[in-house]
Protein backbone atom coordinates (compact mmCIF):
# COMPACT_ATOMS: atom_id res chain seq x y z
CA UNK A 1 0.00 0.00 0.00
CA UNK A 2 1.34 3.53 -0.49
CA UNK A 3 1.64 6.69 1.59
CA UNK A 4 -1.42 8.75 -0.43
CA UNK A 5 0.33 11.80 1.30
CA UNK A 6 3.26 11.45 -0.54
CA UNK A 7 3.47 13.98 -2.85
CA UNK A 8 2.44 13.94 -6.52
CA UNK A 9 5.50 15.97 -7.32
CA UNK A 10 7.45 12.94 -5.82
CA UNK A 11 6.07 10.39 -7.34
CA UNK A 12 6.37 12.24 -10.72
CA UNK A 13 10.42 12.47 -10.12
CA UNK A 14 10.23 8.42 -9.45
CA UNK A 15 8.23 7.39 -12.02
CA UNK A 16 10.24 9.31 -14.81
CA UNK A 17 13.35 6.90 -14.46
CA UNK A 18 10.72 3.41 -14.83
CA UNK A 19 11.60 2.19 -18.01
CA UNK A 20 10.00 -1.18 -17.99
CA UNK A 21 6.16 -1.51 -17.28
CA UNK A 22 6.64 -4.67 -15.18
CA UNK A 23 8.67 -2.28 -12.68
CA UNK A 24 7.58 -2.68 -9.04
CA UNK A 25 7.06 1.05 -8.92
CA UNK A 26 4.15 1.37 -11.59
CA UNK A 27 2.35 -1.89 -9.35
CA UNK A 28 3.34 0.28 -6.11
CA UNK A 29 1.22 3.17 -7.58
CA UNK A 30 -1.71 1.34 -8.85
CA UNK A 31 -4.26 1.96 -6.18
CA UNK A 32 -3.30 5.15 -5.45
CA UNK A 33 -6.94 6.97 -5.91
CA UNK A 34 -5.78 10.11 -6.74
CA UNK A 35 -6.63 11.10 -10.65
CA UNK A 36 -3.03 12.94 -10.66
CA UNK A 37 -1.36 9.69 -9.67
CA UNK A 38 -3.07 7.43 -11.92
CA UNK A 39 -2.41 9.96 -15.09
CA UNK A 40 1.18 9.77 -13.94
CA UNK A 41 0.81 5.87 -14.29
CA UNK A 42 -0.96 6.27 -17.76
CA UNK A 43 1.68 8.73 -19.07
CA UNK A 44 4.37 6.42 -18.04
CA UNK A 45 2.88 3.04 -19.44
CA UNK A 46 2.63 5.53 -23.00
CA UNK A 47 6.05 6.12 -22.79
CA UNK A 48 7.75 2.99 -21.82
CA UNK A 49 5.04 1.11 -25.02
CA UNK A 50 6.76 4.26 -27.69
CA UNK A 51 10.04 3.96 -26.49
CA UNK A 52 9.60 0.32 -27.03
CA UNK A 53 8.21 0.78 -30.48
CA UNK A 54 10.53 2.98 -31.73
CA UNK A 55 13.61 0.21 -30.06
CA UNK A 56 11.79 -2.73 -32.29
CA UNK A 57 11.41 -0.48 -35.52
CA UNK A 58 15.58 0.85 -35.05
CA UNK A 59 16.39 -3.07 -34.96
CA UNK A 60 14.25 -3.63 -38.22
CA UNK A 61 16.02 -0.57 -40.03
CA UNK A 62 19.42 -2.53 -38.67
CA UNK A 63 18.48 -5.67 -40.39
CA UNK A 64 20.76 -5.25 -43.40
CA UNK A 65 23.68 -4.30 -41.69
CA UNK A 66 23.41 -7.19 -39.31
CA UNK A 67 23.21 -9.71 -41.82
CA UNK A 68 25.78 -7.97 -43.02
CA UNK A 69 27.75 -7.79 -40.22
CA UNK A 70 26.80 -11.70 -39.48
CA UNK A 71 28.58 -12.74 -42.27
CA UNK A 72 31.77 -11.34 -41.93
CA UNK A 73 31.45 -7.60 -43.38
CA UNK A 74 32.72 -5.51 -40.85
CA UNK A 75 32.26 -1.70 -42.72
CA UNK A 76 28.90 -1.08 -44.32
CA UNK A 77 28.09 2.20 -45.85
CA UNK A 78 24.93 3.73 -45.97
CA UNK A 79 24.69 6.23 -48.62
CA UNK A 80 21.88 8.62 -49.52
CA UNK A 81 21.03 12.30 -51.25
CA UNK A 82 19.50 15.63 -50.26
CA UNK A 83 18.25 18.06 -53.14
CA UNK A 84 16.99 16.58 -56.39
CA UNK A 85 14.03 18.69 -56.53
CA UNK A 86 15.05 22.23 -55.54
CA UNK A 87 15.70 25.19 -57.92
CA UNK A 88 19.12 26.30 -55.84
CA UNK A 89 21.96 24.77 -54.55
CA UNK A 90 23.92 21.62 -54.48
CA UNK A 91 22.85 18.20 -54.68
CA UNK A 92 24.03 16.66 -51.41
CA UNK A 93 25.27 13.47 -50.83
CA UNK A 94 25.71 11.53 -47.27
CA UNK A 95 28.01 8.53 -46.30
CA UNK A 96 28.07 6.43 -43.16
CA UNK A 97 29.89 3.69 -41.90
CA UNK A 98 27.93 2.65 -38.64
CA UNK A 99 29.53 0.83 -35.62
CA UNK A 100 27.93 -2.81 -34.96
CA UNK A 101 26.86 -1.45 -31.63
CA UNK A 102 25.67 1.72 -33.05
CA UNK A 103 22.09 2.27 -30.49
CA UNK A 104 20.51 5.72 -31.32
CA UNK A 105 16.85 4.06 -32.00
CA UNK A 106 15.73 8.32 -33.04
CA UNK A 107 17.52 7.68 -36.53
CA UNK A 108 15.65 7.37 -39.18
CA UNK A 109 14.57 9.09 -42.79
CA UNK A 110 15.24 12.51 -42.49
CA UNK A 111 11.99 13.50 -43.72
CA UNK A 112 10.50 11.41 -40.63
CA UNK A 113 11.80 13.94 -38.41
CA UNK A 114 11.75 17.36 -37.20
CA UNK A 115 14.58 20.19 -38.25
CA UNK A 116 15.16 20.08 -34.49
CA UNK A 117 15.67 16.23 -33.69
CA UNK A 118 17.75 16.13 -37.00
CA UNK A 119 20.27 18.97 -35.39
CA UNK A 120 20.46 16.98 -32.26
CA UNK A 121 21.23 13.37 -34.11
CA UNK A 122 23.54 15.09 -36.14
CA UNK A 123 26.56 15.60 -33.66
CA UNK A 124 25.94 12.15 -31.89
CA UNK A 125 25.92 10.09 -35.51
CA UNK A 126 29.63 12.41 -36.18
CA UNK A 127 30.31 11.27 -32.47
CA UNK A 128 29.02 7.24 -32.67
CA UNK A 129 30.36 6.65 -36.65
CA UNK A 130 33.07 4.66 -37.97
CA UNK A 131 33.40 7.24 -41.05
CA UNK A 132 31.30 9.88 -42.07
CA UNK A 133 31.99 11.82 -45.40
CA UNK A 134 29.88 14.59 -47.71
CA UNK A 135 29.88 15.22 -51.17
CA UNK A 136 28.68 17.52 -52.93
CA UNK A 137 27.30 18.16 -56.95
CA UNK A 138 26.73 22.02 -57.70
CA UNK A 139 24.10 23.52 -59.75
CA UNK A 140 26.89 24.46 -62.49
CA UNK A 141 27.45 20.71 -62.75
CA UNK A 142 23.53 19.63 -62.71
CA UNK A 143 22.93 22.08 -65.48
CA UNK A 144 26.21 20.52 -67.32
CA UNK A 145 25.26 16.34 -67.25
CA UNK A 146 21.71 16.61 -65.58
CA UNK A 147 20.45 15.99 -62.51
CA UNK A 148 20.46 12.14 -61.74
CA UNK A 149 24.14 12.27 -63.28
CA UNK A 150 25.05 14.52 -61.13
CA UNK A 151 23.65 13.04 -58.39
CA UNK A 152 25.72 9.39 -59.55
CA UNK A 153 28.74 11.80 -59.64
CA UNK A 154 28.44 13.09 -56.08
CA UNK A 155 27.59 9.62 -54.19
CA UNK A 156 31.20 8.15 -56.19
CA UNK A 157 32.58 11.40 -54.22
CA UNK A 158 31.21 10.43 -51.39
CA UNK A 159 32.23 7.18 -50.74
CA UNK A 160 35.89 7.66 -52.15
CA UNK A 161 36.04 10.23 -49.20
CA UNK A 162 35.43 7.74 -46.40
CA UNK A 163 38.48 7.25 -44.37
CA UNK A 164 37.66 3.58 -44.08
CA UNK A 165 37.04 1.72 -47.11
CA UNK A 166 33.61 -0.08 -46.99
CA UNK A 167 33.02 -3.87 -48.01
CA UNK A 168 29.31 -3.16 -48.79
CA UNK A 169 27.37 -0.14 -50.00
CA UNK A 170 23.54 0.37 -48.62
CA UNK A 171 22.19 2.66 -51.12
CA UNK A 172 19.19 4.80 -51.65
CA UNK A 173 17.77 3.23 -55.02
CA UNK A 174 21.10 4.54 -56.90
CA UNK A 175 24.31 2.77 -58.68
CA UNK A 176 27.32 4.33 -57.62
CA UNK A 177 30.60 3.73 -60.04
CA UNK A 178 33.07 2.24 -57.34
CA UNK A 179 33.69 -1.08 -57.32
CA UNK A 180 32.19 -2.11 -54.20
CA UNK A 181 29.48 -4.65 -53.84
CA UNK A 182 26.16 -2.62 -53.71
CA UNK A 183 22.52 -3.52 -52.08
CA UNK A 184 19.97 -0.87 -53.68
CA UNK A 185 16.63 -0.18 -51.13
CA UNK A 186 13.55 1.53 -52.58
CA UNK A 187 13.47 4.42 -49.90
CA UNK A 188 16.28 2.66 -48.20
CA UNK A 189 16.39 6.41 -45.75
CA UNK A 190 13.55 4.45 -44.09
CA UNK A 191 14.37 1.01 -44.26
CA UNK A 192 18.32 0.98 -43.31
CA UNK A 193 19.85 2.40 -40.10
CA UNK A 194 23.01 3.59 -41.92
CA UNK A 195 20.95 5.06 -45.17
CA UNK A 196 18.97 6.72 -42.12
CA UNK A 197 21.58 8.02 -40.71
CA UNK A 198 23.67 9.43 -44.22
CA UNK A 199 20.18 11.13 -44.96
CA UNK A 200 20.39 13.01 -41.51
CA UNK A 201 24.08 14.00 -42.23
CA UNK A 202 23.35 15.43 -45.81
CA UNK A 203 20.32 17.15 -45.23
CA UNK A 204 21.60 19.11 -42.07
CA UNK A 205 24.76 19.72 -43.77
CA UNK A 206 22.75 20.96 -46.90
CA UNK A 207 19.83 23.33 -45.02
CA UNK A 208 23.14 24.79 -43.67
CA UNK A 209 25.00 25.41 -46.32
CA UNK A 210 21.40 27.14 -47.37
CA UNK A 211 21.58 29.40 -45.05
CA UNK A 212 24.68 30.77 -45.63
CA UNK A 213 23.71 31.14 -48.74
CA UNK A 214 20.46 33.31 -47.54
CA UNK A 215 23.16 35.47 -46.36
CA UNK A 216 25.02 35.65 -49.45
CA UNK A 217 21.92 36.55 -51.32
CA UNK A 218 19.34 37.83 -49.47
CA UNK A 219 15.71 38.24 -50.59
CA UNK A 220 15.11 34.55 -51.87
CA UNK A 221 14.57 33.10 -48.54
CA UNK A 222 17.22 30.15 -49.13
CA UNK A 223 16.82 29.43 -44.97
CA UNK A 224 13.79 29.15 -45.13
CA UNK A 225 13.02 27.23 -48.35
CA UNK A 226 16.49 25.55 -49.09
CA UNK A 227 16.11 26.30 -52.47
CA UNK A 228 12.57 24.64 -53.49
CA UNK A 229 10.48 26.66 -55.02
CA UNK A 230 8.68 28.71 -52.79
CA UNK A 231 6.22 31.43 -53.26
CA UNK A 232 8.85 33.43 -51.43
CA UNK A 233 11.93 31.89 -53.45
CA UNK A 234 9.61 32.47 -56.76
CA UNK A 235 9.12 36.14 -55.38
CA UNK A 236 12.74 36.98 -55.37
CA UNK A 237 13.82 35.53 -58.68
CA UNK A 238 11.07 37.61 -60.39
CA UNK A 239 12.13 41.10 -58.42
CA UNK A 240 16.02 40.21 -58.51
CA UNK A 241 16.70 37.97 -61.09
CA UNK A 242 18.91 34.05 -61.14
CA UNK A 243 21.63 34.06 -58.66
CA UNK A 244 25.21 31.53 -59.38
CA UNK A 245 23.88 28.92 -57.28
CA UNK A 246 20.19 28.64 -59.43
CA UNK A 247 19.95 25.66 -61.81
CA UNK A 248 19.23 27.22 -65.12
CA UNK A 249 18.57 23.91 -66.80
CA UNK A 250 14.94 23.76 -64.08
CA UNK A 251 12.15 25.52 -65.16
CA UNK A 252 11.22 28.37 -63.08
CA UNK A 253 14.84 29.38 -63.59
CA UNK A 254 14.91 28.70 -67.34
CA UNK A 255 12.17 30.80 -67.96
CA UNK A 256 13.23 33.80 -65.72
CA UNK A 257 16.23 33.88 -67.95
CA UNK A 258 14.53 34.14 -70.60
CA UNK A 259 12.50 36.87 -69.77
CA UNK A 260 16.22 39.02 -68.61
CA UNK A 261 16.98 38.20 -72.15
CA UNK A 262 13.77 39.73 -73.63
Amino acid sequence: MTDSKQPIREIKALLQNVTQLDDSNLALYQNDERVGVQKLIVQTQKRIQAAALLEQQFQERLRYERHFWENGIEFVAGVDEVGRGPLAGPVVTGAVILPHDFDIPLVNDSKQLTHAERERLFPLILEQAVSVSIGVASSQLIDDINIYEATRVAMKQVVERLSVQPQQIIVDAMQIDVPIQQTRLIKGDAKSASVSAASIVAKVYRDHLMALYDVIYPGYAFAANAGYGTKDHLSGLASLGVTPIHRKSFSPVSKQLNVSRS
